[in-house]
């Protein structure tokens, strides 16, 4: 797994857990919110995107090249 999942879940438990603690939530504590999900959701399409491929090199002609 990721460290940048990691993180993204670690900041949602530290907001949910906060929204609870916190009678009004503080404005920094939803700003947990929207770290976490942006950096969630940016971790997870840069796993799915597929390396660039070499400089140079034929189009086509990849790893996946039979």
């Amino acid at each position: 797994m990721d460290i940048g999942i990691l993180a993204a879940i670690a900041m949602l438990a530290v907001w949910a857990a906060g929204t609870f603690a916190f009678s009004p939530a503080p404005g920094w504590l939803h700003g947990l919110l929207t770290a976490g999900v942006f950096l969630l959701i940016w971790r997870i399409v840069v796993r799915g995107t597929p390396s660039a491929r070499a400089p140079g090199a034929a189009p086509g002609a990849g790893a996946n090249e039979r």
